[in-house]
C-alpha cells in the first residue's frame, strides 16, 4: 500500500510518498480503507516544525482527519463491521466526559500516526460512523474542524435559538460554526479580509459579513449588528492580536472560544472581569461529542463546505494551498 511519511520537519517538501506492507488488525482492532483525508492548520505547523503541543511520532504518517470503509475486523470487534463507513476520532482515547492528560497523547497525525495512507488500523473505540448522506470526502472534514466548532457552541454553554455567533475568518472551524449556528436558528456573523470570501460565507449560513481590512475596528460593527449588545459566542480562530477585539465584541456574560494555536498577543484582563466574559480553550472533542454532532448533521442534512479536492499524489500541493489561505471551508485529499 502507499502512504505518506514525514521523516523530518521544517518543510512541506519533507512529505514523502512511500510503499509499505498493508497492516492487519489485531484483537479489538479494525482495518479501514481510507478514501479521503482533510487538512487542518495544525498539519501545516507540524510539517513546518512549528507545532509545540506534545511529542511527535518519528517518521510520522501525517493528518488527523480521514474517512473510509471498514474492510477487516479483528477478534472481539463489536462496534463496527466490514462495509461500515467510518471516520477516526482526533484524540483516540477520549471517548467521553472530560479529557485527561493521557488523552492528549492519543492525537492522530501527531502523537500517533495519522491517516494519509491507503489503509489504517484503528482500535474499534477510536471510530465513529459517518452520516449516511455524506460522501467520503465530506466525512473526512469532520474529526477536527467540525467537532471543534460543535464543542465550542455546545460543550459548555449550549447555543440557543436567537443568539448570535461571531466566527473569525473563513477556514474550516469558522465555516462549520456558521453552519451550526444557522441550523440552531442563531445569527451568524463572519469576518474576512475578502468580500468574495464573505459572499461565500453568506451562501453557507452567515447572516452578516464584516471585512476587517476595510473595517479594522470590526468589534464595533459586531456590536452594531447585535443592537449594541454584543455577540453571545465568539469563535476565536484568527491570528495574534485579535483577542482584545473579540473581547470587545462579546456581550456582557458572553463566551469566547479560543481555538487557534496562533491566537495570542497581550491581553488586558480587566474587560473580561468587568463584563463577566467566559474565556474557554477548545481542543477538539470526545467521541461522545463527535457522535452527538453527527446526529445533528444527519437531522439537518448539513453538507460540509469543501473548497478543493486534491489527488493523493498531489498532497504537497494540498498543503501549500491550505497554507496560502485562499480557501473557504476545507481542503481535502482523495485517497485512491
Amino acid at each position: 500500500m502507499r502512504l505518506y511519511r514525514l521523516p523530518t520537519t521544517g518543510s512541506i517538501d519533507a512529505l514523502t510518498l512511500v510503499e509499505e506492507d498493508m497492516p492487519r488488525p489485531g484483537r479489538g482492532q479494525v482495518l479501514v480503507r481510507m478514501r479521503a483525508a482533510s487538512l487542518n492548520y495544525r498539519d501545516i505547523m507540524i510539517a513546518m516544525g512549528r507545532y509545540a503541543r506534545g511529542g511527535l511520532r518519528d517518521n510520522l504518517v501525517p493528518l488527523s482527519d480521514g474517512a473510509g470503509e471498514v474492510v477487516e475486523v479483528g477478534d472481539d470487534v463489536t462496534r463496527v463491521k466490514p462495509g461500515d463507513r467510518v471516520a477516526g476520532i482526533f484524540l483516540q482515547s477520549w471517548l467521553g466526559g472530560e479529557a485527561s492528560d493521557i488523552d492528549g497523547e492519543s492525537a492522530l497525525g501527531g502523537s500517533r500516526h495519522g491517516v494519509l495512507a491507503q489503509y489504517v488500523v484503528f482500535d474499534q473505540s477510536g471510530l465513529v460512523r459517518t452520516p449516511d448522506h455524506l460522501s467520503f470526502e465530506e466525512g473526512a472534514t469532520l474529526p477536527c474542524a467540525a467537532v471543534t466548532a460543535w464543542n465550542a457552541l455546545y460543550g459548555l454553554r449550549p447555543l440557543q435559538s436567537g443568539q448570535s455567533v461571531l466566527a473569525l475568518g473563513t477556514g474550516g472551524v469558522a465555516i462549520f460554526a456558521l453552519q451550526f449556528a444557522k441550523a440552531a436558528g442563531a445569527r451568524a456573523i463572519a469576518t474576512s479580509s475578502s468580500d468574495e470570501k464573505l459572499a461565500r460565507a453568506t451562501s453557507l449560513g452567515a447572516s452578516d459579513g464584516i471585512n476587517y481590512r476595510t473595517m479594522p475596528d470590526w468589534q464595533h460593527e459586531a456590536r452594531r449588528l447585535t443592537g449594541g449588545r454584543g455577540v453571545d459566542h465568539v469563535i476565536e480562530v484568527a491570528g495574534a492580536g485579535t483577542l482584545p477585539r473579540s473581547i470587545a465584541a462579546a456581550r456582557l456574560g458572553g463566551a469566547i472560544h479560543l481555538i487557534s494555536a496562533r491566537t495570542g498577543g497581550e491581553i488586558d484582563p480587566a474587560p473580561i472581569l468587568r463584563r463577566n466574559i467566559t474565556l474557554r480553550g477548545v481542543y477538539v472533542g470526545s467521541r461522545e461529542t463527535f457522535e452527538a454532532m453527527n446526529r445533528a448533521i444527519s437531522w439537518h442534512g448539513l453538507k460540509p463546505a469543501i473548497d478543493r479536492i486534491f489527488p493523493f499524489e498531489e498532497a504537497k500541493a494540498a498543503y501549500r494551498y491550505l497554507d496560502s489561505q485562499a480557501h473557504v471551508g476545507k481542503v481535502v485529499i482523495e485517497i485512491s
